[in-house]
């Protein structure tokens, strides 16, 4: 499991339009959105990601990069990238599994053909939202089972003006006895 205020693990992965995106390696003043989402498939993940396509200026207002990344291929992920008319996001893709259960992520297996006639990759990952700080230290984090049920970016960027104003630390540390 993440914990807040720890580092977290580190995410090196081939990006569409941006060369190799490094986790550890990001020169930000406040840290990296990072969005694990499903895949092309997903007509969920689609509308989660032009929320996110949204805000992104606020987000780099206030010091903060967004990547959306996901275990698809670089075609599928260029499909998606297209389909929601992204220009300010960085899509990642290829995600290894094996990395997507180091970020806490849960695996699910195909069904088949989606409610959009796109069929599911054998395995992928379940979605995730992480605020990873410039030092790499987990700030926030959401993991879903689900397609259902995500943060709203427009609610994570109010909590992000808070903490700033605030000098609000990540919560949720303690690994002491209960």
């Amino acid at each position: 499991m993440l914990m807040p205020r720890q580092k977290t693990p580190n995410l090196t992965l081939p990006t569409l339009d941006h060369g190799d995106f490094d986790l550890s390696a990001q020169k930000t003043e406040r840290g990296t959105v990072v969005c694990f989402y499903r895949g092309l498939h997903c007509p969920i993940c689609a509308k989660y990601l032009a929320e996110m396509e949204k805000l992104a200026d606020k987000f780099a207002e206030r010091g903060i990069d967004m990547i959306a990344v996901s275990s698809d291929g670089e075609e599928r992920t260029r499909a998606m990238q297209e389909k929601i008319e992204s220009s300010k996001i960085k899509f990642a893709y290829d995600l290894p599994l094996s990395v997507a259960k180091e970020w806490g992520l849960y695996i699910s297996t195909s069904r088949g053909k989606t409610s959009i006639g796109i069929e599911e990759p054998a395995l992928f990952s379940e979605p995730g939202l992480f605020l990873v700080t410039e030092q790499q230290t987990l700030f926030y984090g959401s993991v879903q089972t689900m397609p259902f049920v995500r943060p709203h970016f427009s609610e994570l960027l109010g909590a992000v003006d808070f903490a700033i104003a605030n000098n609000y630390p990540a919560r949720g540390e303690y690994t002491g006895e209960v």
